[in-house]
């Protein structure tokens, strides 16, 4: 059950990271996945070391966007025009 809550929540990441930076993002159903697992890993370590937030509290929604959002930018100016 775990597995499907970080896939679950790992959408609903990316998706909103993919909503506040749109852009030309030819990215799937699991790029989309990904980018929100990978954004909400990235926010929840930096939150860790910042301060000691809860497993559902705002601040792991709000860091997991905003991580979600820098690797999509990063991944973005990384990939090669077409």
């Amino acid at each position: 059950m775990d597995i499907l809550s970080w896939l679950v929540f790992g959408l609903c990441v990316g998706a909103i990271a993919r909503f506040l930076l749109p852009g030309n993002q030819p990215y799937g159903c699991i790029g989309t996945i990904a980018l929100g697992v990978l954004g909400s890993v990235m926010g929840g370590a930096v939150a860790k070391l910042l301060w000691k937030p809860g497993p559902m509290e705002p601040a792991g929604w709000g860091m997991s966007v905003l991580g979600a959002v820098i690797v999509l930018a990063v991944v973005s100016r990384k990939r090669p025009s077409v």
